[in-house]
């Protein structure tokens, strides 16, 4: 693990955003709450927020953070046959939150997965990225 300490305090936030493709109909399942295992979007959100907080036991050298803010964001997109997924992760650290974004993006995307994997196989997970991050020592990054 890299040596945080001598770092100062900084307000941090990190956004990360993806994508899960699916067909129309089991977007029109999700959006009526018909799927079998129950409210696909509540539970996809739960699993952003708890991923996002557990990020160090997903990635090996990452930091045990105590995140302050986590927001999940699932917007439906009727006619592209996706969903948007966009996390937001906000601290006061020595070090930045850009991987429980992403964690929270990718649980997130793993959860609409499994919640609709009966209904469509062809379920497809794509541009999971960091879009901006701000506080630090780098400052503030925006994806072009």
């Amino acid at each position: 693990m890299v040596d945080v300490r001598p770092k100062p305090v900084t307000q941090r936030e990190a956004v990360a955003r993806g994508r899960v493709r699916l067909s129309e109909a089991t977007l029109e399942a999700v959006l009526e709450g018909s799927s079998k295992k129950g409210d696909v979007l509540g539970v996809a959100r739960i699993a952003g927020i708890q991923a996002a907080k557990r990020t160090a036991d997903w990635i090996p050298l990452a930091h045990p953070l105590a995140i302050e803010s986590v927001e999940i964001d699932l917007r439906p997109e009727p006619g592209e046959g996706s969903i948007e997924i966009e996390a937001r992760v906000g601290i006061s650290a020595r070090t930045g939150v850009e991987m429980e974004a992403l964690v929270a993006v990718s649980a997130a995307a793993l959860t609409l997965y499994d919640m609709c994997k009966s209904l469509d196989r062809s379920i497809v997970i794509e541009e999971i990225r960091l879009v901006r991050k701000t506080g630090g020592k780098s400052g503030t990054y925006e994806r072009p």
